[in-house]
């Protein structure tokens, strides 16, 4: 896979359209799906999905060919989204979105599981919300999520074990799974 990276970088280096094209296709969804799942908004994750792909572009000369390019990129695209978010929190919501934004977050059950859990995951710790993302949903190994975090490879997973206690006691609060009671006998 390095071989296939390194020369698919090389082409894009020597301004290769179908090469860039290629490179595009290749980790669009990824970059994407891990916008998405940080920022919750389909418009802001395909802005800075973008951005992600102009700042690869930039610094695809600085890549260590000796590590594979999807951990590479989803650690820019981690980055911009921590950034985003950041900028994000700080600015004032508008007043006329104030409403939709009480009516959103209503304690209402949903009928979607599959919302339910986003929702969960959307108020997990940033950094453990991340990790999560990374190994369920990109698939990625510990070690290479300690890579685009720049932990070491136990607290990535002390933060999966976390998360998955903090989903499932969010998912138990709001009646989406019982309560599960061990006895001793």
């Amino acid at each position: 896979m390095n071989e296939e990276d390194a020369a698919q970088v090389r082409s894009c280096l020597e301004g290769n359209k179908e090469a860039m094209r290629a490179f595009v296709a290749r980790f669009q969804s990824s970059i994407f799906g891990l916008c998405y799942r940080m920022l919750g908004h389909r418009h802001d994750a395909e802005d800075v999905a973008q951005e992600v792909f102009v700042r690869a572009f930039r610094s695809l000369h600085q890549w260590d060919s000796t590590r594979t390019l999807k951990p590479w990129l989803l650690t820019i695209a981690a980055n911009r989204c921590r950034t985003f978010l950041s900028k994000r929190s700080k600015r004032p919501i508008p007043a006329e979105f104030a409403p939709e934004l009480a009516v959103s977050q209503s304690p209402e059950p949903l009928q979607d599981l599959g919302e339910e859990l986003q929702n969960a995951i959307n108020l997990l710790r940033e950094d453990h919300r991340t990790c999560f993302i990374l190994f369920h949903q990109e698939q990625m190994s510990c070690q290479e999520i300690g890579e685009v975090l720049d932990r070491p490879e136990g607290t990535i997973k002390t933060w999966l074990h976390r998360s998955r206690q903090e989903l499932a006691s969010i998912l138990r609060q709001r009646g989406i799974v019982p309560e599960v009671r061990h006895e001793s006998r």
